[in-house]
């Protein structure tokens, strides 16, 4: 399943690469190759944005109905069945399920890995030929070679986990939770953009301009739906 999404993805890349090589001259600290990764990285958060769309929307509705959640689980925390019976209504009577949140990581999680092989392996999956893929510039404005890890820690790397760092802010921001799982969310919002930075730091370069083009986008795609959702609750009060 992985090897096919990634000869799909790799296909875009490659048809995305051969558009923009087609457009006249080649700046010398901007390859065609950086280009098309960034373009093909929008192209594919447009292709997840229905799924993200939904997830943020299922975290809304979860935000709205945990208070109800919180007094049911105290009012029969000696009672287990009845308290999960009564959760359930709650999750009926707000058409929620509260697996949702799970099946959307499960539509993402092969496709997002297809898209990591495709730019780990693009001669696999992109250019077939590796005299092709050695024949051409790599360079990304500081970066010489996209092939390679970036050689600052300042770029690519420290930008990898910021954006991180913001999109797991926004995400969580909004969301109401007991102190400990609060506690537990803050931990995880400093421990993954650090493992991101560090992880960034032998990355491939295109690979973390992969993330960070696919983070920015993710972080505008959040405060839009995030205030577009608010809109929509203050009407309906």
């Amino acid at each position: 399943m992985t090897a096919f999404l990634g000869n799909l993805l790799g296909g875009l890349l490659k048809f995305v690469f051969d558009m923009v090589s087609s457009l006249g001259t080649e700046p010398e600290k901007l390859s065609y190759y950086a280009v098309a990764i960034i373009i093909t990285t929008i192209i594919f958060k447009f292709i997840l944005l229905p799924i993200s769309l939904h997830q943020s929307k299922s975290t809304k509705k979860m935000n709205e109905i945990q208070p109800k959640i919180k007094e049911i689980q105290n009012k029969y925390k000696n009672d287990p069945q009845t308290q999960q019976a009564k959760m359930m209504e709650v999750y009926k009577e707000n058409k929620y399920n509260p697996a949702s949140g799970c099946l959307i990581l499960l539509i993402q999680f092969p496709i997002i890995i297809a898209f990591f092989n495709v730019l780990r392996d693009p001669i696999k999956y992109v250019f077939k030929d590796a005299s092709i893929y050695a024949a051409i510039n790599k360079t990304f404005l500081w970066i010489p070679n996209l092939e390679k890890p970036d050689p600052y820690l300042w770029g690519l790397p420290l930008l990898a986990g910021l954006t991180t760092y913001f999109q797991s802010k926004l995400m969580s921001g909004n969301v109401q939770a007991d102190p400990q799982a609060e506690a537990t969310q803050k931990t995880m919002n400093i421990f993954l953009p650090f493992m991101i930075f560090w992880a960034a730091r032998s990355f491939a370069a295109g690979l973390a301009l992969y993330w960070v083009v696919g983070n920015i986008f993710q972080i505008i795609q959040l405060m839009i739906s995030n205030r577009s959702l608010g809109k929509i609750k203050e009407e309906t009060k």
